[in-house]
């Protein structure tokens, strides 16, 4: 079974993320942070993946090392949960509408962390988490998880759909490239990832 339970106690931070890749979408999220719980929320329910993050952060400084730690740590769960990577299809993409925005993701599980990021968002607040801390999420977890990760908002006005439909097209991305392959083997011509 795919899982992984990692913890990570720093001065700033204390996360821990338990994740079940193949599950049914059964997420509890508690950051201190209600937009950014709701978007790790769609995150798992979009992605089939069963999550428990539990994290208590600085956030008397601000959110960015909650936000930027809990990608951190959700990355080397997935990264663990994934082991070496062998029979799943690597390759995702998705795009997601909400409402008037268009999110893009296409990822690859490749063990070579990227992020490519384009998005712009209106405000410099999303709820009580900030809006240039989306990014900073994505980046770490793709650094810490080894993927290959673009996300891109393709148009939209309203920062919470933009933010939405990216959460939920790298959801949608993810669960078709963790989806088994017909060989069972590390798709790549190299025969590891």
């Amino acid at each position: 079974m795919r899982t992984a339970d990692i913890s990570r106690k720093t001065k700033e931070t204390d996360i821990s993320v338990f994740v079940k890749l193949d599950g049914e979408g059964k997420v509890t999220a508690d950051t201190g942070i209600g937009f950014f719980d709701h978007m790790l929320i769609s995150f798992g329910v979009h992605s089939g993946i069963d999550m428990q993050i539990n994290v208590t952060g600085d956030l008397n400084v601000d959110g960015h090392h909650t936000i930027e730690d809990t990608g951190i740590v959700l990355g080397q769960a997935i990264a663990k949960a994934l082991g070496d990577k062998s029979g799943i299809a690597r390759y995702g993409s998705a795009y997601i509408p909400m409402d008037e925005a268009l999110g893009f993701c296409s990822l690859d599980i490749s063990g070579r962390p990227f992020l490519v990021f384009n998005a712009e968002f209106n405000d410099e607040k999303i709820g009580e988490m900030d809006s240039c801390l989306v990014e900073e999420f994505f980046r770490a977890f793709a650094f810490n998880s080894g993927i290959t990760l673009h996300i891109s908002q393709i148009y939209g006005k309203n920062d919470h759909h933009i933010c939405e439909s990216l959460f939920k097209a790298a959801a949608h991305a993810f669960k078709a490239a963790i989806c088994e392959n017909k060989s069972g083997e590390v798709l790549s011509t190299k025969g590891v990832l």
